[in-house]
C-alpha cells in the first residue's frame, strides 16, 4: 500500500508542479478548498442561526462581533454569506455536471455521426444567438421560479458550449487512425464512442467544468438580482445582494461581503480552468 501511494506521489509531483507554476493559480487552488470547507463544515461547527432576525442590531458595520456587519433584518452576513455559500456552490456544481453531460452527449452525436451533425449544430447556434442571460430569463419565466428550475435553465443555456467544444473534438478524433482500427476490427459504435473517443475528449472537458461552474454561480447572481432567479427565502449570494439594493447607501458591507465572495469564487474558478488548460494543451506546454 505505502508502495503505490508513493508511486502515486512521485506521478503526481510533476504535474502538480506544471499546474501551479503560476502563482495566481496556485492561489486559485488554495481559495476552492478553503470556500467549500467552510460551507460544509461551518454548519457542522456552529449552531448559530444564519436567519436570526435582531431589529435591534440592524444594519450595524463590521465590527468582532459581526465580522462582515448586519443587514436590514439585524441578521449577521457572514454566516449568511456561509450558510449561502452551500446553495450557490451547488447551483454551480449541478449546472456544470448537468451542462457537461448533456453537451458531452449532443457534440458526440454531431461529431460522429454525420447525419446528426447539421440538425443537432442548428439548435445548438440558435441556442447561442442568445445572450445567456436572456435565455436563462426566458427559461425561468417559463419553468417558474425555484432553485431546481434554476439550475435547470443553466443547464439548457450552458449545454450548448459543451456541445460545440466536444463536437470540433470529435470531428478530429473520428479520422484519427485507432478509430480506423477499431473499425476494421468490428468493434461496434457504441464502444468506439466509449472507449476511444470519450477518453480522449477529457481535456476540453475538464476546462469546461471549471468555466460553466464559475460561470452558473454569476449567472444565479445575475438572475437573483433581476429578481427572476431563487427565491428570495433561499440565502443564496445573489439573493443576499439583491435583496440588500435599497440600503447600498447607508450599508455597503450588506452588497460589498456577498459580492466579494462571488467575485473571488468566480476568479478562482477561472485562474484554475486556465491553469488545466495549459497543462492539457500540448502546444501551451510545448511552448513553455
Amino acid at each position: 500500500m505505502k508502495a503505490a501511494v508513493s508511486s502515486w506521489l512521485q506521478a503526481a509531483m510533476p504535474v502538480a508542479r506544471r499546474l501551479f507554476a503560476r502563482r495566481i493559480v496556485l492561489a486559485a487552488a488554495l481559495v476552492l478548498p478553503l470556500v467549500t470547507g467552510v460551507a460544509l463544515l461551518y454548519p457542522m461547527l456552529s449552531d448559530a442561526d444564519p436567519g436570526a432576525i435582531e431589529i435591534g442590531q440592524r444594519l450595524h458595520a463590521p465590527s468582532l462581533a459581526h465580522w462582515a456587519g448586519t443587514d436590514e433584518l439585524g441578521r449577521d452576513v457572514m454566516l449568511r454569506i456561509v450558510h449561502g455559500a452551500r446553495y450557490s456552490l451547488l447551483i454551480g456544481v449541478v449546472t456544470a455536471a448537468g451542462a457537461v453531460l448533456f453537451g458531452t452527449l449532443m457534440g458526440m452525436l454531431a461529431g460522429f455521426f454525420r447525419r446528426l451533425d447539421a440538425p443537432l449544430m442548428r439548435v445548438v447556434d440558435a441556442m447561442m444567438s442568445f445572450p445567456d442571460i436572456l435565455l436563462g430569463i426566458a427559461l425561468v419565466s417559463i419553468l417558474g421560479v425555484s432553485l431546481w428550475n434554476v439550475m435547470l435553465a443553466l443547464v439548457i443555456v450552458y449545454t450548448p458550449r459543451v456541445a460545440r467544444v466536444v463536437r470540433a473534438t470529435t470531428l478530429v478524433l473520428r479520422e484519427l487512425l485507432f478509430v480506423d482500427a477499431a473499425r476494421a476490427l468490428g468493434v461496434r459504435t457504441p464502444r468506439i464512442l466509449c472507449q476511444h473517443i470519450l477518453p480522449n475528449l477529457m481535456s476540453p472537458i475538464l476546462v469546461q467544468v471549471t468555466f460553466i461552474f464559475a460561470y452558473a454561480i454569476l449567472a444565479e447572481a445575475g438572475l437573483s438580482f433581476l429578481g427572476v432567479g431563487v427565491p428570495p427565502d433561499i440565502p443564496t449570494w445573489g439573493t443576499m445582494i439583491a435583496g440588500s439594493l435599497d440600503y447600498a447607501d447607508r450599508a455597503f458591507w450588506t452588497i460589498f461581503c456577498p459580492g466579494l465572495a462571488i467575485v473571488l469564487t468566480a476568479l478562482s474558478l477561472q485562474m484554475l480552468g486556465d491553469g488545466v488548460r495549459d497543462l492539457l494543451d500540448p502546444k501551451l506546454r510545448k511552448a513553455a
